[in-house]
């Protein structure tokens, strides 16, 4: 009988035992898709959902990374549909990442809905201010990262001067930025041309009540003059400009270079002739990508590839 009990405590020992192995076991990394249209499966599947590794309210930062990492995606994009890369590639790495969908047209239905960045950036500022405020409520962390795309390297930037956000943003990454404005199609002679012709309500009242934001980005308007005046960065701030020559929006793509003591400027080509990236694909493009993480993580910097990047898909 004693060997019996024996033999049943040995037996219930080691059950214990492999269920705590299994349990201690590492989570299995998250899958990485490639692409930049990666994030639409996801939003026609979870509509208003969430990407993989992002928005887990639970997630607290590590010793290795403590802030957490806000994505902020460009006009026309959202939490999902922008960041399908970036998400699970930046959870997988350790940081708690979270996305929010901003500037979208309020009491519109999905899809519509999905479709961020069409109201004035002063708004969506705020609707990103709120959204830093929840994060850093919900990890206990002091600040936060930025990694933004397009309208995303602008809007945040006006939440840092001229909303209080400043002492609340550790490190600004941004893919395609525009500090600058942009002048695709001549874009920034229509403000001009506008006012000279007196059009100034009818454009309010047409283009600007689709998309608030879209004529602000232009080169010369009152929003650029004034998110520039004194410079576009702020000094606590450590940015990072990541630009690609082949960018078809933000034209010039040296609208985003700006040179100051806190700031990297990085221009893809000129580290790979072999990344044809434009504006879109810079987004999910695997080499922009490990200039990212190494801007976040500037003290573990790791090698930059170098191979053939399609464009549009990156």
């Amino acid at each position: 009988m004693r060997k019996l009990f024996a033999g049943l405590a040995i037996a219930a020992s080691t059950i214990l035992l492999a269920a705590g192995t299994a349990q201690a076991a590492p989570t299995p990394p998250l899958a990485v898709p490639d692409g930049f249209f990666s994030g639409i499966p996801p939003e026609l599947i979870n509509p208003a959902g969430s990407l993989p590794g992002s928005n887990d309210f639970s997630c607290k930062p590590t010793a290795e990374h403590p802030e957490p990492v806000i994505l902020v995606h460009g006009t026309g994009g959202g939490q999902q549909t922008n960041w399908g890369k970036y998400a699970p590639l930046l959870a997988n790495e350790g940081y708690c990442v979270f996305a929010l969908t901003y500037g979208g047209v309020p009491g519109m239905p999905w899809p519509v809905s999905a479709i961020g960045g069409m109201l004035p950036i002063e708004q969506s500022a705020q609707q990103f201010g709120q959204f830093v405020d929840r994060v850093l409520a919900a990890t206990g962390a002091s600040k936060v990262n930025v990694v933004g795309h397009s309208q995303g390297t602008l809007m945040p930037s006006y939440y840092l001067k001229f909303l209080g956000g400043a002492d609340k943003v550790d490190k600004y990454v941004s893919l395609a930025p525009l500090w600058k404005g942009v002048d695709a199609l001549g874009v920034s002679q229509l403000a001009p041309a506008v006012k000279r012709a007196g059009l100034e309500q009818v454009q309010a009242d047409t283009v600007e009540k689709l998309c608030g934001a879209c004529f602000q980005m232009a080169a010369g308007t009152d929003f650029m003059n004034k998110m520039n005046e004194g410079g576009p960065y702020v000094p606590q701030v450590t940015y990072t400009n990541i630009m690609t020559r082949y960018d078809e929006a933000v034209v010039p793509y040296t609208a985003g270079f700006v040179e100051a003591p806190n700031a990297t400027n990085i221009v893809v080509q000129d580290r790979c002739a072999l990344d044809y990236a434009e504006h879109a694909g810079i987004a999910a493009d695997p080499i922009a990508a490990t200039h990212v993480l190494n801007a976040l993580d500037p003290a573990n910097p790791r090698p930059v590839p170098c191979f053939f990047v399609p464009p549009f898909t990156g």
